[in-house]
């Protein structure tokens, strides 16, 4: 029976909205959380809130997710101090409105919200397999069903659209997931992905005022919007095969161009060639 206590569990961009709600209920439930920041300052502050609510101090590590270089450095430091990885939660997101380039000369909401866990989930694999039973679980959205993966421009340096880019990188990710799910059949290791609704969280700073009103009215609490995430790491049974789409704690369909596995397969060795995987 999967039990939450005591499991290491590393959640990325857990310093603030539903990645910080996620640390905190995991921490309560006695896991050992693990999560990284970029920003020193609030990684200190998300550090200091969740051991006054819990007693329990969790453990920051440094890693700049729109930099390869900084993602493989922070997995040879972790794996070097832990020896087991039992849920890996990718919660980390942006959405960047303009056309922006990552440190390694990517399109950002692609390098970031893509290429940044495929990186580092695949740098991390050989430890969730080892600590099987394992989880991975990936913060998409439903977004997703708006797009298809433009191969032929995946940075879309014709014709840029924000949200068109953001959707694109998470319909990647709910194709990472059931990729990473057909892939790791036999490992023990269950992957899953999530729509956590539309939160109100920093994902949307850098929207226009008009626009960032207009989401208000609709936006939910990032204590709601971890729910399904929570969940997913703490469920002692999930009814549902390796590979499904949740929202509000229940399996729902992704959008038909997410379950074809040419275009995964097809994304998986695109993602590889970026990474130099």
């Amino acid at each position: 029976m999967w039990k939450i206590c005591e499991k290491t569990c590393l959640i990325t961009g857990a310093t603030s909205g539903i990645g910080k709600q996620t640390a905190l209920a995991l921490t309560r439930q006695g896991a050992k959380v693990i999560f990284t920041y970029r920003n020193e300052k609030k990684a200190i502050e998300t550090q200091k809130f969740i051991e006054s609510e819990t007693g329990t101090k969790p453990e920051m590590y440094y890693c700049d997710l729109s930099s390869f270089d900084s993602i493989r450095s922070f997995t040879e430091q972790f794996k070097s101090k832990h020896q087991r990885l039992d849920v890996l939660i990718n919660n980390a997101g942006i959405w960047e409105p303009h056309r922006t380039l990552s440190v390694d000369g990517i399109e950002m909401n692609f390098a970031t919200n893509h290429l940044s866990p495929f990186l580092l989930t695949n740098l991390l694999l050989d430890l969730l397999i080892k600590s099987n039973p394992a989880r991975i679980i990936n913060v998409a959205s439903g977004a997703h069903k708006n797009v298809e993966i433009k191969f032929d421009d995946i940075e879309m340096k014709q014709n840029f659209r924000g949200f068109k880019s953001y959707s694109q990188s998470k319909l990647g990710n709910v194709l990472f997931t059931k990729s990473l799910a057909w892939k790791l059949a036999e490992k023990n290791v269950s992957v899953y992905c999530l729509h956590p609704g539309v939160v109100s969280t920093d994902i949307f700073k850098n929207m226009g005022k008009f626009s960032a009103g207009i989401m208000k009215l609709f936006l939910i609490s990032p204590e709601k919007g971890a729910q399904t995430s929570i969940y997913l790491a703490t469920a002692n049974e999930i009814n549902s095969p390796s590979g499904s789409y949740f929202f509000r704690k229940k399996v729902v369909s992704s959008s038909r161009i997410s379950n074809n596995k040419e275009i995964a397969d097809r994304l998986w060795d695109v993602s590889s060639k970026y990474i130099g995987l």
